[in-house]
């Protein structure tokens, strides 16, 4: 049979917790546990960079803990495991987070706000938070390098990713081609699954049922369609050679 746990308030977590970090701290436990590994096989992480332009959630603990577990676990093998923190600072996060500061709503707005000011906006609010990204970072035990981290909006990393892309340009790894993509009108952009999927919400719309004439009959195929502005510009009816369609008589 369990024990009944003291009364929490006679645990003193947050003191010690705050021990082991400082403990931490002060013999640099990260870099002895890639200094004494030197000559040893490497294994190098590059961090998925968050954006810190927001505050962080649980579900940043979490993904934070499957990084740092992974990288434990090949140092206790024994690898030279060097952990280099980054920074996220572009893409639509930013600038909605922006836009909602300046009260702006479309990209006109944007322009005729200034681009260069726009952007200045957008690099001055990526590490508001950056504090306590670090501060959560240290608390849950989480080894990495955030003193020298990438940052993607410096040139010299915008620099490397061209001339990544230029190395396989040239092993002919890069070819033209069409892909299907959400796309939003607002932003003038292409999204990411993801970047749908963080403003999903339901709503309601407008449609029309529109009556078009077959050529040779007096027969009207009923198209409904949530985007009547199209219409003007629409020269002709799809239809599936597979789907089952009902013919009704109207009075």
């Amino acid at each position: 049979m369990m024990k009944k746990f003291k009364s929490l308030e006679n645990i003193k977590v947050k003191q010690s917790e705050d021990k082991v970090n400082e403990y931490w701290d002060g013999i640099g436990i990260l870099n002895r546990t890639i200094e004494n590994r030197n000559g040893r096989e490497s294994f190098v992480f590059y961090e998925g960079p968050p954006t810190a332009n927001g505050m962080p959630g649980i579900h940043h603990v979490i993904a934070r803990l499957c990084k740092d577990s992974i990288c434990k676990y090949k140092t206790m093998q024994g690898y030279r495991v060097v952990r280099k923190a980054g920074w996220d600072t572009h893409g639509l996060p930013v600038e909605i987070e922006v836009e909602k500061e300046l009260g702006i709503n479309n990209k006109t707005e944007i322009e005729d706000y200034g681009i260069e000011k726009f952007n200045q906006k957008c690099k001055d609010s990526v590490f508001k938070y950056q504090s306590a990204w670090e501060k959560m970072t240290r608390e849950m035990g989480h080894f990495i390098n955030l003193k020298d981290p990438y940052v993607t909006y410096d040139n010299n990393f915008i620099e490397t990713e061209w001339w990544i892309l230029k190395k396989i340009f040239d092993e002919g790894l890069i070819y033209e081609g069409h892909k299907i993509l959400p796309f939003c009108s607002r932003c003038g952009t292409g999204l990411a699954s993801h970047e749908v999927a963080q403003g999903y919400q339901e709503i309601d719309v407008d449609t029309v049922t529109v009556p078009l004439k077959l050529k040779d009959e007096d027969t009207y195929l009923l198209v409904w369609t949530t985007t009547p502005w199209t219409l003007l510009a629409n020269v002709g009816v799809c239809v599936n050679p597979n789907e089952q369609y009902v013919q009704v008589k109207s009075r």
